[in-house]
């Protein structure tokens, strides 16, 4: 499967804003972003126009599908998923980026980044009500319990990382997350407002409603 092997910090420049793809090093001085905030290209050679709707809808879509680090048939089936069930297609879409199994080991702030994160379902440290499961794009439900099982030496660093994102970032309300024995319990869907980077789901929707 095919991932993005580029410079991280290009795609926070070309949706000017952070998506916290370098974990710690975002929030630090040496976060590319901050020190050079303009998209990348050669700025002094062309002035950049008002952009048009669809610009706004796919830079929309790209930003998303970039924070979850997803590919983009994969971010299309999620879409796809969403809008065929009840309820907003939008509101429904940002709930299943949100429980995927990678993205609740980074908000639980076990995991400095998404990719750490990823890493450690696809390593098989991570079971679902008991039952190990290494698929990244696993979706939890509302009270499922998630369990870290892994050697003191990992588990050492792994608090060690909650530790470190404590000091930028929180856990969410929707999960609750047992920093000493490493579990996580789903208490509630999460919703728009527990997001760590602004989305507007309605430009994606009128993106792939075309």
């Amino acid at each position: 499967m095919g991932r993005y092997t580029e410079a991280k910090c290009k795609l926070c420049r070309r949706a000017e804003m952070k998506l916290f793809l370098k974990g710690v090093r975002c929030t630090t001085e040496k976060c590319s972003f901050a020190k050079r905030p303009v998209p990348p290209g050669m700025q002094h050679r062309r002035k950049r126009g008002k952009p048009s709707y669809y610009a706004l809808q796919l830079r929309e879509k790209q930003k998303a599908k970039n924070a979850y680090n997803m590919l983009e048939r994969q971010f299309r089936r999620f879409y796809d998923v969403a809008s065929r069930r009840k309820g907003a297609s939008g509101r429904v879409l940002i709930q299943m980026l949100e429980r995927r199994l990678d993205n609740v080991m980074y908000r639980s702030l076990f995991a400095l980044s998404r990719n750490q994160s990823r890493q450690l379902v696809r390593h098989g440290f991570v079971f679902v009500d008991g039952q190990r499961v290494d698929i990244p794009s696993y979706l939890v439900k509302d009270g499922q319990e998630i369990e870290i099982r892994a050697h003191d030496s990992l588990k050492k660093d792994l608090k060690s990382n909650v530790d470190i994102n404590s000091k930028e970032r929180s856990c969410p309300t929707w999960m609750q997350a047992d920093n000493e024995n490493l579990k996580i319990k789903i208490v509630r869907l999460p919703e728009k407002e527990d997001l760590v980077v602004s989305i507007d789901e309605q430009l994606i929707v009128e993106l792939y409603s075309k």
